[in-house]
C-alpha cells in the first residue's frame, strides 16, 4: 500500500506539471489572440486553443480520477467496511530560498552570510521532507516542524517594508491549477491544509473491525475537521479554490460525517443485546449518519461547489445518504419485528414506547403507539412498512453507485451495499403473508460534532537560524545601523559605561568624557561579540565577565544600534511585548494548552494588517530580562 500511495502521489505531480505547462500555453495563446488583427493568425490561434483546452480538460479527467482513487487510502484488513473518502496533498514545486536569504543576512543584519550556509541548507531539507511526508504520526510532525518553523522564518526575514521575492507555486488538491504567491501566508496555509488531508488519509486506512481502528479513525477525522476548520477562520483571500471559505466548509463537514459514520459503526460493533431499545438507537444512530451526508451533499452543490467537487465524491454521498437511510429503516424493522417487549411491567412499556415515539418523526398514523408495541400483528405491519422504505433507498443507493465509473471499481461498496440490500430483502419477504390484502401504511421516517483543533505546542522545534539572534531584537522589522567596532582600553576609574539586561545586552548609559564615550560607544548600543566572540544570547554577567577579563591592551567590542526607537520607548515597550514572545517560545517548547492564534496571524486584512505591523514593531525591540534594576551596573 506504501508503494501505490507513493507511485499515486508520483503520478499527481507529473499531472499537476503538465497542467501548469498547458495552462502557461493558453495564456500565452489567449494574449496573442487579443494583440493580433491579423485573421490568418487568429484562426491558427484559435485552433491551437481548442487542442489545448482540449488537453487539459483530459488532464482535469485524469487528475480526478487519482483523486477518486479512495482504495488506494483504505485498510488491507479482510473485513468489509465502507470505505472512506480520504484527500490528496497539496503538491509544491521545490523553492531555493538560498540565495534570498543570504543577501537579506548580508544587507539587514550585516554579517557574512556564508557562516549561515548550515542553516540555510537545514531549512531547505526540511521543506523538500515535507513535500512527501509518510502517512503516520512521524508524517504529521514533520509537517508541524516545518510550519513551526515558518513562524521563525517570518520573523526573521519577512518585513512590511521588504519582501524576499521568493515566489511560493502551490497546485489545487483537486483540480491541479497551480497558485503562486510571495506571500509567506501562502506557504503556511498550504502546509496547515496538508496536515488536515493527511489526517484523512491516516483516518481512511484504519481497520474499522475492531474498536480501537474505529477510536484511531474518529480521531483522525475529527483532528482534520480541525485543521480546515482552523484555516478557515484564520486564512482569507486564498489564491486557490480548495483553500477557499465554500470549500474548506465542505470539507469540515464531509470529515465530521465520516466521524459519525465510524461512530455509528462503533455503536453496531458494540451492541451485543437485542433489546428493543438497542436495535431502535441503532436505528436512530444510522438516520443521524444519513442526515450528515445529505447536509454534505447540498454543501458540495453549492454554486462555486457544483462544478469543483469530483463527480466520485458527490456519488459516494449521495450513496451514503441513502444507504444509511435504508439502514435506518432496516433496524426500526428489525426491532419491531424480531423483539418482543420484556415482561417488565408498566415502566417497561412506558420506557419503550418513549424511545419508539422518539424514534419516528412523525406519529404512525392508526392505531397509539401503545397498542402497536403490544400487538405482534401491528408490529409486523409496521415493521414490513418500515423494510419497505428500506429496500427502496437500497435500491436508490444502488443505482446512484451504477451511474459512477469510478465508484464501480470498488468491490467493497459494491459488497455492502448488495448485502444489506437482500438482508432487507429476505427479512420483507420472512414478514410477507398471501393475505395482507390491505395497504401498507406508510412508515415515519426514523429521527434522529465534534472538531479537534490543531495543537501546533506537541511538536518542538528550535529555531533554525537563532545564531542570529534573540528573536526579540533581531528580526525583519528591526532597523539599525551597520556593526562598529569599538576598541576600549583598560584605563583606572573603569570602563565608564552602564550595561542592562540580557540577551543581548544593552549599553544603559555612558559617563560624559569617560573612556567609553572617547571611544564611540552610545547610549542605547548592544553589545553583539566581545574580541570576536559572539555574545548575542549571552546573559547580563557572562558579558561583564568578558570585559573584566580583557589584557591590558584592552578589548573590542562590536555593537548595533537599534533606529528610530529611543530609550523610553524601548522601556515601554518592554512589558507591552516580552509576555508574546515568551507566550509563543513557550508554546513551540511543548506548553500544555490550545496554541495560540499569534501562529497564524496572517489574515491579509488590512485594518487588520495596519494594528498588527504597530504591536510588531514594538516587539521587535522589547527585551525580555527581569527587574532592570537587578541587570543594570557600572563598570
Amino acid at each position: 500500500h506504501r508503494g501505490k500511495h507513493y507511485k499515486l502521489q508520483h503520478r499527481r505531480a507529473r499531472i499537476n506539471q503538465q497542467i501548469n505547462k498547458e495552462m502557461r500555453m493558453r495564456t500565452g495563446a489567449e494574449n496573442l489572440f487579443r494583440a493580433t488583427t491579423n485573421n490568418k493568425v487568429k484562426e491558427t490561434v484559435a485552433l491551437e486553443l481548442s487542442f489545448v483546452n482540449s488537453n487539459l480538460q483530459l488532464l482535469k479527467e485524469e487528475l480526478e480520477e487519482l483523486n477518486s482513487s479512495m482504495d488506494v487510502y483504505q485498510t488491507d484488513s479482510e473485513a468489509v467496511n465502507v470505505p472512506m473518502i480520504p484527500l490528496g496533498l497539496k503538491e509544491t514545486k521545490e523553492v531555493d530560498v538560498t540565495v534570498a536569504i543570504k543577501d537579506f543576512i548580508c544587507e539587514h543584519y550585516g554579517e557574512d552570510s556564508f557562516l549561515y550556509d548550515k542553516e540555510i541548507k537545514e531549512l531547505m531539507e526540511l521543506r523538500q521532507a515535507m513535500r512527501t511526508p509518510s502517512r503516520n504520526q512521524a508524517g504529521l510532525e514533520l509537517l508541524m516542524e516545518y510550519y513551526n518553523q515558518l513562524y521563525y522564518l517570518d520573523q526573521r526575514f519577512f518585513s512590511a517594508q521588504k519582501n524576499l521575492g521568493v515566489h511560493f507555486h502551490w497546485y489545487d488538491s483537486l483540480t491541479g491549477v497551480p497558485s503562486c504567491q510571495r506571500a509567506l501566508a501562502f506557504e503556511k496555509g498550504s502546509v496547515l491544509f496538508n496536515i488536515g488531508a493527511l489526517y484523512t488519509q491516516i483516518g481512511a486506512r484504519q481497520d474499522r473491525s475492531a474498536t480501537a481502528g474505529i477510536d484511531r479513525a474518529i480521531d483522525a477525522f475529527q483532528r482534520a475537521a480541525g485543521a480546515f476548520n482552523y484555516l478557515k477562520e484564520n486564512f482569507s483571500n486564498a489564491p486557490s479554490l480548495d483553500m477557499s471559505s465554500p470549500s474548506l466548509c465542505m470539507l469540515v463537514r464531509l470529515m465530521l460525517a465520516q466521524v459519525q459514520e465510524c461512530v455509528f459503526e462503533r455503536i453496531t460493533l458494540t451492541t451485543q443485546d437485542t433489546h428493543f431499545t438497542s436495535q431502535l438507537r441503532l436505528a436512530q444512530e444510522a438516520a443521524r449518519v444519513s442526515d450528515v451526508y445529505l447536509l454534505v451533499q447540498q454543501t458540495m452543490t453549492q454554486p462555486l461547489m457544483k462544478d469543483y467537487v469530483p463527480f466520485s465524491w458527490v456519488s459516494m454521498v449521495q450513496v451514503k445518504s441513502e444507504h444509511f437511510r435504508a439502514l435506518s429503516h432496516y433496524y426500526a424493522a428489525v426491532a419491531l419485528c424480531d423483539h418482543m417487549l420484556l415482561a417488565g411491567g408498566e415502566e417497561e412499556e412506558e420506557e419503550a414506547e418513549k424511545a419508539f415515539l422518539q424514534c419516528h418523526a412523525s406519529v404512525p398514523a392508526g392505531p397509539q403507539l401503545s397498542q402497536v408495541l403490544q400487538d405482534p400483528e401491528k408490529r409486523r405491519k409496521l415493521g414490513k412498512a418500515h423494510l419497505r422504505r428500506a429496500v427502496i433507498r437500497h435500491e436508490e443507493a444502488m443505482r446512484v453507485h451504477s451511474l459512477c465509473k469510478i465508484l464501480r471499481k470498488m468491490d467493497i461498496l459494491q459488497d455492502v451495499l448488495s448485502v444489506t440490500h437482500k438482508r432487507s430483502l429476505d427479512k420483507y419477504s420472512e414478514l410477507d403473508r398471501e393475505d395482507d390484502f390491505d395497504e401498507i401504511a406508510e412508515a415515519p421516517e426514523i429521527q434522529c460534532e465534534y472538531v479537534i483543533p490543531p495543537n501546533f505546542s506537541t511538536v518542538k522545534v528550535t529555531d533554525i537560524f537563532q545564531r542570529l539572534g534573540p528573536l526579540s531584537v533581531f528580526c525583519a522589522r528591526a532597523r539599525w545601523g551597520p556593526m562598529r567596532v569599538i576598541c576600549l582600553n583598560k584605563r583606572e576609574g573603569g570602563l565608564g559605561l552602564t550595561l542592562r539586561g540580557d540577551s543581548p545586552v544593552l549599553v544603559a548609559g555612558v559617563v560624559p568624557g569617560g573612556w567609553a564615550e572617547e571611544a564611540g560607544l552610545r547610549e542605547g548600543d548592544y553589545i553583539v561579540a566581545v574580541d570576536g566572540k559572539d555574545c548575542k544570547w549571552a546573559k547580563h554577567g557572562e558579558v561583564v565577565h568578558m570585559l573584566k577579563s580583557c589584557s591590558d591592551r584592552g578589548v573590542e567590542i562590536s555593537v548595533v544600534t537599534l533606529h528610530s526607537h529611543d530609550t523610553q520607548r524601548r522601556a515601554v515597550m518592554l512589558s507591552l511585548c516580552s509576555d508574546k514572545e515568551n507566550t509563543r517560545h513557550r508554546l513551540l517548547s511543548g506548553a500544555k494548552g490550545q496554541s495560540s492564534a499569534s501562529l497564524l496571524n496572517w489574515n491579509r486584512k488590512k485594518k487588520r494588517e495596519g494594528s498588527t505591523i504597530t504591536k510588531r514593531l514594538g516587539s521587535a525591540f522589547s527585551l525580555s530580562f527581569g527587574s532592570i534594576r537587578d541587570t543594570e551596573a557600572m563598570y
